[in-house]
């Protein structure tokens, strides 16, 4: 079948030779419809992501497609079933297979380019912001990176539970896009005046970072007494390097977050997450952004525009 391969020189490209075993135990085989791509794709290109398959391996960690064969076990999946799926990783390819319990059922009231591009980027800010940063409604939300594939969901989400929210962008156009998802206040990504605009606007109570760098640690030195910060990601390529002294005297909390982590302690924490979130998008409750919507021979294409930062909101590759 057509796959993106990764070799084992780091090199990547469309092959027409991929091939994948037939589905095991517990998992589906898919016919692939789409594709979301995710920084975690790049990462996983260049060998630095936390779960790196061994090349050769197709990156892709999210799909929507139909159900064409299935393992012993599998049950509440029927052939030619739509269904969303968080793969971890062989997404950009015509099939995959995968665990059915990464798999969700779709209704025909989410297109494919949406449901291929829903899970991880909802999920994460979700779950995210209701788990681990307990956001409460009149509490202030900062989201950097506000316009990208999770910030902007977060930004949703924030003004979904009922925050105030301060969406970081860099860029008129996103903080415009960012403003229509929900955000009360956007300011410049500038991390040279970020702490004293979001301390002028009444400082913050939750810190949603996926960007990490300087502009992390100017967002954190402007949380109130009890903040929370949220450790999403690192789009800007640095690691923020906080103070201990700062966290110990304004008693801030540091919160990690890995969407995919959950998988393994608390499978049922992201089922239940992304139920709400399927009832959020059926009432309209969310929007789903999707800015880019490429054919698979345009997969190079698609990896530029997130690591330009040219995107915003998802990129989705259809197959």
């Amino acid at each position: 079948m057509r796959a993106f391969v990764v070799r084992e020189d780091r090199s990547a490209d469309i092959s027409d030779s991929w091939a994948i075993d037939p589905p095991g135990p517990g998992e589906l085989r898919l016919k692939v419809s789409a594709c979301g791509l995710n920084f975690a794709d790049l990462l996983m290109i260049e060998g630095k992501y936390q779960e790196t398959p061994t090349p050769p391996f197709v990156p892709g960690l999210e799909v929507c497609g139909r159900v064409i064969g299935s393992g012993e076990g599998v049950t509440g999946f029927a052939p030619g079933q739509r269904v969303a799926a968080f793969c971890g990783s062989g997404g950009l390819a015509e099939e995959v297979v995968v665990d059915s319990c990464r798999c969700i059922a779709l209704d025909d009231a989410m297109p494919d380019t949406v449901a291929a591009g829903f899970m991880i980027a909802y999920g994460t800010s979700h779950l995210a912001l209701t788990r681990r940063a307990r956001l409460q409604p009149g509490q202030t939300l900062a989201v950097l990176g506000a316009a990208g594939g999770v910030g902007l969901t977060a930004v949703e989400i924030g003004h979904g539970l009922g925050a105030r929210v301060i969406a970081v962008a860099r860029g008129e156009k996103k903080r415009r896009i960012a403003a229509r998802a929900g955000a009360d206040e956007t300011l410049e990504a500038d991390p040279e005046n970020l702490r004293d605009r979001l301390r002028a606007l009444g400082s913050v109570d939750v810190v949603y970072d996926a960007v990490g760098g300087e502009l992390g640690e100017a967002a954190l030195r402007a949380l109130k007494p009890e903040g929370r910060y949220l450790v999403i990601g690192f789009a800007s390529g640095e690691v923020p390097k906080p103070r201990l002294n700062h966290l110990l005297v304004k008693n801030i909390d540091v919160f990690g977050f890995y969407w995919g982590g959950y998988l393994a302690f608390a499978p049922d924490a992201l089922t239940d997450s992304l139920r709400e979130l399927m009832a959020w998008h059926a009432a309209g409750r969310i929007a789903p952004h999707v800015s880019h919507v490429l054919p698979f021979d345009q997969v190079r294409e698609g990896l530029e525009l997130l690591r330009s930062r040219q995107a915003t909101g998802k990129i989705v590759i259809t197959l």
